[in-house]
């Protein structure tokens, strides 16, 4: 256990989120999800379920601004407006760390596609059906010369 990361941050998870680099995408997706075929690296968080995960990992991750889209979810079959409760709760934890990002939904094979050559997939156990998002990383800005560090945080530099 370390202060201030979620403990839902796996050793192994840690240390993915970390080597990947800006434009990296990582997948966290349902327990029903193909992702030992669609992994490149699988890392499996079983016994817990999408939203903690998906918000465990946000805490930490820094999402891509270089581009106008950075985060994708899956949809319901071919409806790509369709929101089910649990789209509509990613959206919401995506929108409390990432307030101006927009998330993108694929249909089927484009999100699978997708999945196929991110760096990483995190598998969890969560029962509800097309409860995939895809997250492209971004990059930390360094601190303007002259302006204070934040003091709760030594490693801002």
């Amino acid at each position: 256990m370390l202060k201030g990361l979620d403990p839902l941050l796996s050793p192994e998870l840690l240390s993915t989120l970390r080597a990947m680099g800006h434009g990296d995408e990582i997948a966290i997706v349902d327990g029903n999800y193909p992702g030992v075929e669609h992994a490149r690296r699988l890392i499996r968080l079983d016994g817990h379920h999408l939203i903690p995960v998906l918000n465990a990992v946000l805490s930490v991750l820094p999402i891509d601004d270089f581009v106008p889209e950075a985060i994708f979810r899956s949809t319901v079959k071919a409806e790509r407006d369709k929101l089910d409760p649990v789209h509509e709760e990613m959206i919401d934890c995506c929108a409390r760390h990432e307030p101006h990002r927009q998330v993108v939904p694929l249909i089927g094979q484009d999100f699978y596609g997708r999945v196929k050559t991110a760096h990483a997939l995190i598998q969890t156990s969560e029962p509800r059906l097309y409860a995939n998002i895809i997250l492209r990383k971004g990059v930390i800005y360094p601190r303007e010369p002259g302006a204070q560090a934040a003091e709760v945080d030594p490693f801002v530099y």
